[in-house]
């Protein structure tokens, strides 16, 4: 009898190319595709230069430029702009010597990559994906394993197809119920983080379950699975049903036809066999999660928008106190205040975590008919060109627009602050982002995480505010 398995197993077990140890633990790995950016490939194309080694399979790989690019309308000169144009003409260069499609700033479908690879349909279940970039766990969201890699393994991986790859334990995360009116994925997610903390899922792959999973949409399951390296998860899934079939159905580089109708008799095998064994497991009822915000500088701390600041002294860890203490130094905080009384000097919505169409929509709904409150500045950044088409066909430019809010090009822009989307040392962003750690926003930042419709409610009320209280209109 053929022993149980994971969905996790199943995918390594069918892309190992032969194990490395006797084990098994050790492998090399077999790498369906992967996306580059401008950012972390460029000594990967050093390399191979200096080898004198071309690509293995250059249509395996897809360029886009999404992190040191402005999302300004309008070029600015400076230093940093410079040396922002020598990068992006590198990756440029780099494309056409090696045969590799690229979305330059030009390309009609030009965005953050985990944004772009889904909405072509070049994410499907059953693949393996690595790419350079820590949030490659998006995939997971359509059944396929993402994850990221560093630079001298995507110099690996576009030699070889395949990289040396160690495999995880498997934990499942399952969350029961429904989730309530008002709490979207990105409030999920920040609860799992919170409950299990940052380094709770480390060395594992995490599958999640449970009827609330069932119940996301596929660009929620998305944020779910971005999000899940933040608890230290190595790969996160979640298995396809007919929710992802119909996602794909129609997407530019998605299978059709027989392709398509072979494709689906495999993809329903896609699934943890019932019996199978996780090494851990964790529990989360959705109906007792609360719209979310981070209070310190990482994931894990963060608290229901109905609460307030925590007192260290209450840790029992010694290690989480002293994070605890840092984290209030560093944010200006004290115990004890109210979530909702802090208040903020910017509102961010984007990042490859929230600036999908749906997210778009969310937050266009709370501000449609309000304004930025004085003293903010806010601006909305579409994840890609095709769903900025998308917004604008739907009028929520205008809607962001007239609400005050800057309109933006595509791009990773704010979420990381390597171009010239920086936020002045001790000022507070509320960001639909996905890290807050100290400085990731620009040197001195205080960043907020939550969701976009909570960025939304914040940028019109000028603090922290719970998006329940405020009525919400459809904003198309």
């Amino acid at each position: 009898m053929a022993a149980l398995r994971t969905l996790y197993d199943k995918l390594v077990g069918s892309h190992t190319v032969r194990p490395l140890d006797a084990d098994g633990r050790d492998m090399l790995l077999y790498v369906d595709r992967t996306v580059l950016n401008e950012y972390t490939s460029p000594q990967a194309f050093t390399g191979l230069r200096e080898a004198g080694r071309p690509v293995f399979r250059p249509a395996s790989a897809l360029g886009v430029i999404d992190h040191v690019n402005s999302t300004r309308p309008e070029k600015i000169a400076s230093p940093q702009a410079q040396a922002d144009d020598l990068q992006m003409a590198y990756f440029v260069r780099n494309c056409r010597d090696f045969g590799i499609e690229l979305f330059d700033l030009y390309h009609r479908q030009q965005g953050i990559e985990h944004v772009v690879m889904p909405e072509l349909g070049l994410a499907l279940p059953g693949l393996v994906i690595a790419a350079g970039d820590s949030h490659t766990t998006t995939y997971g969201a359509f059944g396929a394993l993402g994850f990221g890699i560093g630079t001298s393994d995507i110099e690996h991986f576009l030699a070889t197809q395949t990289v040396v790859y160690r495999r995880l334990r498997n934990m499942e995360i399952a969350v029961r119920g429904d989730l309530p009116a008002g709490v979207t994925a990105k409030d999920l997610i920040m609860a799992v983080i919170r409950q299990i903390g940052a380094d709770g899922a480390q060395g594992h792959a995490v599958e999640f379950t449970g009827p609330a999973i069932r119940g996301l949409s596929i660009e929620g399951r998305m944020t779910v699975c971005n999000m899940a390296v933040e608890c230290g998860a190595r790969g996160a899934l979640i298995a396809p049903d007919a929710k992802t079939y119909a996602y794909l159905e129609g997407k530019p580089r998605a299978p059709k036809g027989k392709q398509l109708t072979a494709a689906l008799e495999d993809w329903r095998s896609l699934r943890t066999d019932a019996g199978a064994v996780f090494d851990a497991r964790a529990e989360i009822d959705a109906g007792d999660i609360e719209p979310m915000v981070t209070w310190g500088t990482s994931p894990d701390q963060a608290a229901p928008i109905s609460g307030a600041v925590p007192d260290p002294a209450l840790e029992a860890s010694p290690a989480r106190r002293r994070d605890a203490e840092r984290a209030l130094g560093y944010m200006g905080l004290s115990p004890g205040t109210r979530l909702e009384d802090i208040r903020i000097d910017h509102a961010f919505i984007g990042s490859c975590t929230n600036a999908r169409i749906e997210d778009l929509r969310a937050a266009g709904a709370v501000v449609k008919g309000r304004r930025v409150a004085p003293g903010v500045s806010a601006m909305v950044v579409p994840g890609s060109r095709e769903v900025r088409r998308m917004a604008e066909a739907e009028g929520l430019d205008r809607v962001f627009r007239e609400a005050g809010f800057e309109w933006r090009e595509p791009g990773c822009s704010m979420c990381l602050a390597m171009n010239d989307d920086v936020i002045a040392p001790g000022k507070r962003c509320a960001s639909s982002t996905n890290r807050n750690f100290e400085g990731r926003q620009g040197a001195g930042s205080r960043t907020h995480l939550m969701s976009p419709a909570m960025v939304a409610a914040a940028a019109v009320s000028g603090h922290l505010c719970d998006v329940r209280k405020l009525e919400v209109r459809d904003a198309r």
